[in-house]
């Protein structure tokens, strides 16, 4: 199971993305709607992408990276762009590629 984190402060956006995710095999997401609960599910579960969505700020994916450093985690982080399915299915596989 590839586990992704969504970190989007958008709610129906982060749930479409949610959505889409989930109808992969093998394909778990979770949503963070901030920067505290995305570092506090990076606690309790492995992800192995985090899907930096709309509305979270350069500086707060630095504080998630460092947190994520801190954790020794091995996720790979990637902003999603938006552009539907196809796209985000691309930057989760090249994410996934480059582990």
């Amino acid at each position: 199971m590839t586990n992704i984190l969504i970190v989007c402060s958008n709610e129906p956006i982060a749930a479409t993305i949610a959505r889409l995710i989930n109808k992969m095999e093998d394909w778990h997401a979770t949503v963070a709607l901030s920067l505290n609960e995305a570092m506090e599910n990076c606690y309790a579960k492995a992800f192995e992408v985090i899907l930096i969505g709309s509305g979270i700020t350069q500086p707060q994916e630095d504080v998630l990276k460092l947190h994520l450093e801190k954790l020794k985690a091995n996720s790979t982080v990637v902003k999603h762009y938006g552009g539907g399915s196809g796209l985000l299915y691309a930057e989760i596989y090249q994410a996934l590629a480059d582990k």
